[in-house]
């Protein structure tokens, strides 16, 4: 019996989910008894990001949340969070963990779609395949991966397709679907302008050729007015609001909307330049393309700041075989996919309309990996197109031509299936870990600060309920910049800009906006409220005189990870500068080795570096540098720190500390021995003036402030 054409399409939207579904409970398989992955049985999520909407719906579902604590009640992800837990019969947990499996599979229903309107159903099955499990699409979509991604990719694939079928057919439906597809996309994900605004460049390139060529170009036109009213930057409830009013003019009087579109569209720009929709697409393309390693801050101080962009790692450089690997699973497959792809637009230039989501993944080589998933969906096309048309010239037999199209999508699938076995991506936060902020819930306050790193302040406000200084949305080098200060420097100066930081904080939200130390950075403000116009005379006056303190509001507890050692470095660069002339200072000296390989004469540490015992020296390549002290940390109990220290040269340069329990060496510079972050984990050694033990873990530690 043969299928009709809608059958068929069903059969291949289920089939491809079903798959995509399933290779994303592989990584299930491999820690089911992984129990440091679960919390309360069960599993938590494996990117920092997820908790920032895990908080925004868990406040949704409690009916509340303290006031500028930065919960994002409002955003798309949170609401639909809030909403499936009310619906639905599983937990909260188990919902947010796979939610990315289930929506990131959605992907294949465009792909099919869009094979399925150039008449290659086929193409689309493959591309869904293959598409939905490319690296860096299954990388940000796999069970756990819960955040914005799940649905990226999946609303302008949506929107390729809706316009595809808007040119071929000439149906006002699906610039209606179009319309509304743009407002759904922003309202998911408010930084998708960019990708919008290439799509009408696009359309707008092609109405202007049609204009000199003296075609009919009314129909393209009409979708620019839509697309051009969906992008304002209003509200998404008007305009919603304002397309339906369009759409149902457009239908019950038609003439007269042709009659005055050039003022409708004149109309529709206007308003999108006036609302502010062209402002976010230019922030975007500086954040990422036009990255400096220094930040000048708007203030009158014209201060310098670290960019965090330069440490994000999905804003670096790649190399093209990563390029091509994300993309396409492979390099030979993604040339092929490039092949495919041109091929296909030769055959059917409507899928030149896929060009906007192309440019944006090939941005990756410029501007950081995290844009190549943008172009998984064309490229998977331009494969699935490429092995259909190869499979119909090796023969006429359609059966060898299925078995031919199905093996030679094996091949391409293959190197995608191996990567999905191999990423075994941990949780965020191990068990132990999230049992001490667990605990840490019940002795904070909801008002009360953590001040950690920023990639540890949605988990932070996520288990622990409390109030964080950054997180991984406000993360700018001036905001960073005292904690970094704090962790990197000793404990009296680390106390006392601790406490600054986390009251000028609270103080801005009192702040009317026009107000100017609204729009100052904290720094900046403690300066100028202590008589200073040089931030260097004050971080050194913080250690030698008396500093104004603004009156203590709130408890603040500082956050110390074992974990935060493997990015000490990183953490030490967006205090190492001159804020007055953005100069860089010399960076610390941190090693850390766990391989390391002993004998009677020396300790090899690796790369280089050995530790002589008979002279109480460390061999650096070819130099020799003193050594100061040598620490051996051990836990006698898991609540009892044992420390031996062996003095061996008053002048040394570095010390040495064996952190016995962790099966590792530390060869630090005096500076970084004396900050807060190695006196306080490593050591345990805490003025008891200023901090007092809250919570000590082998895996992470919680310091009171106590002044």
């Amino acid at each position: 019996m043969s299928l009709t054409e809608n059958k068929k399409l069903i059969l291949y939207i289920i089939f491809a989910f079903v798959f995509s579904f399933t290779m994303r409970l592989i990584w299930i398989s491999e820690f089911k008894d992984m129990e440091q992955f679960k919390f309360n049985n069960e599993f938590m999520i494996n990117t920092n990001d997820g908790y920032i909407w895990a908080e925004g719906a868990r406040d949704i579902l409690a009916g509340t949340h303290q006031e500028n604590d930065l919960s994002p009640v409002d955003s798309a992800t949170s609401v639909l969070t809030a909403f499936l837990v009310k619906i639905l019969p599983f937990s909260f947990e188990t919902i947010i963990f796979y939610m990315p499996a289930f929506f990131g599979s959605l992907l294949i229903v465009p792909l099919i779609l869009i094979g399925h309107s150039i008449k290659k159903s086929e193409v689309g099955l493959i591309a869904a395949l293959i598409g939905s499990i490319a690296h860096s699409y299954y990388n940000r979509t796999m069970v756990g991966y819960y955040d914005t991604d799940l649905l990226n990719i999946v609303f302008p694939t949506l929107l390729l397709w809706s316009l595809i079928l808007a040119l071929r057919t000439k149906e006002d439906k699906y610039i209606l679907f179009m319309a509304i597809d743009i407002i759904a996309y922003r309202w998911w994900y408010p930084q998708s302008y960019s990708l919008e605004f290439a799509f009408f460049g696009l359309i707008a390139c092609y109405v202007i050729y049609q204009y000199f060529k003296r075609q009919d170009f009314q129909f393209n036109f009409i979708i620019l007015t839509f697309m051009m009213f969906a992008m304002m930057g209003l509200d998404g409830a008007y305009r919603f609001l304002i397309v339906i009013f369009l759409f149902g003019f457009l239908k019950s009087k038609n003439d007269l909307f042709i009659k005055y579109l050039p003022y409708v569209f004149l109309t529709s720009v206007v308003l999108f330049f006036a609302s502010g929709g062209f402002d976010p697409i230019w922030g975007e393309l500086k954040g990422y393309v036009f990255k400096d390693a220094v930040l000048v801050s708007g203030e009158d101080l014209k201060l310098h700041f670290y960019t965090v962009m330069q440490t994000v790692r999905e804003a670096g450089h790649i190399s093209f075989t990563t390029f091509g690997e994300r993309i396409s699973g492979h390099t030979i497959t993604f040339l092929a996919s490039v092949i495919g792809y041109i091929w296909l637009c030769v055959r059917f230039p409507i899928m030149l309309l896929g060009l906007p989501l192309v440019g944006l993944g090939f941005l990756a080589l410029f501007g950081g990996l995290r844009f190549t998933i943008y172009a998984v969906p064309v490229m998977a096309l331009g494969i699935g197109f490429l092995i259909t048309e190869c499979s119909k010239k090796m023969t006429n037999n359609k059966n060898i031509q299925v078995l031919a199209g199905g093996v030679l999508t094996l091949l391409v699938l293959f190197p995608n299936i191996k990567h999905i076995e191999s990423y075994k991506v941990p949780t965020v936060f191990s068990k132990d870990e999230v049992l001490v902020l667990d605990e840490l819930k019940s002795i904070a306050s909801r008002e009360d600060y953590v001040v950690g790193w920023w990639d540890y302040g949605y988990p932070i406000r996520y288990y622990a309920d409390v109030k964080t200084i950054s997180d991984g949305g406000k993360h700018e080098g001036d905001v960073v910049f005292s904690t970094s200060f704090a962790l990197t420097s000793p404990q009296e100066v680390a106390a006392k800009m601790i406490r600054l930081d986390v009251e000028y904080t609270e103080k801005k939200f009192g702040l009317k906006e026009d107000d100017i130390d609204k729009n100052r950075t904290n720094i900046a403000s403690m300066m100028l409220d202590n008589g200073f116009k040089d931030t260097n005379d004050f971080l050194l006056a913080l250690n030698k005189k008396n500093i104004k303190m603004l009156p203590k509001t709130r408890d603040i507890y500082l956050f110390l990870p074992y974990s935060m050692m493997n990015i000490y470095s990183t953490v030490k660069l967006f205090s190492n500068i001159d804020l007055m002339s953005g100069m860089m200072g010399e960076n610390p000296f941190f090693y850390q080795t766990t391989d390391f390989n002993e004998n009677s004469d020396s300790i090899k540490l690796g790369s280089g570096i050995q530790i002589l015992k008979r002279n109480g020296l460390l061999q650096v390549g070819q130099n020799s540098v003193k050594i100061k002290r040598f620490v051996n940390v051990k836990y006698i109990s898991k609540e009892r720190l044992d420390i031996d220290m062996q003095e061996i040269f008053y002048d040394g340069a570095v010390s040495v500390v064996y952190m016995e329990n962790y099966q590792q060496f530390l060869v630090v510079d005096e500076e970084t021995y004396n900050s807060t972050y190695f006196q306080l984990f490593v050591l345990e050694n805490y003025d008891n003036k200023l901090f007092e033990p809250t919570i000590l873990t082998p895996l992470l530690k919680v310091y009171k402030l106590k002044i």
